[in-house]
């Protein structure tokens, strides 16, 4: 495995991208939108994981993050990415669901051979991580994610999508308090 996508800096802030196994599109229903917001949350209240910028999409998520506190950002993100999947599944075997039999039956299917998976793989491996070393590509990734709901003609403008940090930086209603700080402010 290649350590182009890895964390090794505890006290910088990455670009973060967290892809759901054959790019299967699971976060269109809001109870599902609304647990990976919740796991947020608490990951935020309770394990010491910053949000500087975030795009919740249909089959990915995309953080600009840091980790604070005695949690490296690997294992806030392990621990995260453990609750989601098994929310996730519970979420689809209990809500009505026309494509329940078809998700199931691709993430046990991407669990099938791994010795740490129980049943269900809805994670991707690795979070595709990037250091986040200067303004500039602070500002770049930022707008990339906050683009992410326009392009693929979700919403015509940033600031309208819901589930991204687009609104904070707007000063709009929320789901999530993030560090809106200057990127000069952020550790580099």
């Amino acid at each position: 495995m290649s350590d182009k996508y890895k964390m090794y800096e505890r006290d910088k802030a990455y670009f973060l991208t967290m892809t759901v196994v054959d790019w299967v599109d699971v976060f269109i229903r809001k109870s599902y939108k609304l647990k990976i917001i919740q796991s947020l949350k608490y990951c935020q209240e309770n394990k010491g994981l910053e949000l500087f910028g975030y795009c919740l999409m249909t089959n990915h998520l995309h953080l600009i993050a840091k980790a604070i506190g005695k949690q490296s950002l690997s294992e806030i993100l392990r621990d995260f990415k453990s609750h989601t999947a098994k929310s996730m599944v519970r979420l689809i075997k209990e809500e009505p669901e026309s494509r329940r039999n078809w998700m199931l039956d691709r993430f046990k299917l991407a669990g099938k051979n791994l010795k740490r998976i129980d049943n269900f793989k809805f994670w991707q491996d690795g979070n595709h991580a990037e250091i986040i070393n200067n303004p500039e590509l602070f500002y770049k990734m930022l707008n990339y994610i906050h683009q992410n709901p326009v392009k693929t003609m979700i919403v015509e403008k940033p600031e309208d999508y819901l589930f991204s940090s687009t609104r904070n930086y707007a000063d709009l209603e929320s789901l999530l308090v993030l560090i809106l700080e200057t990127p000069k402010l952020i550790a580099y």
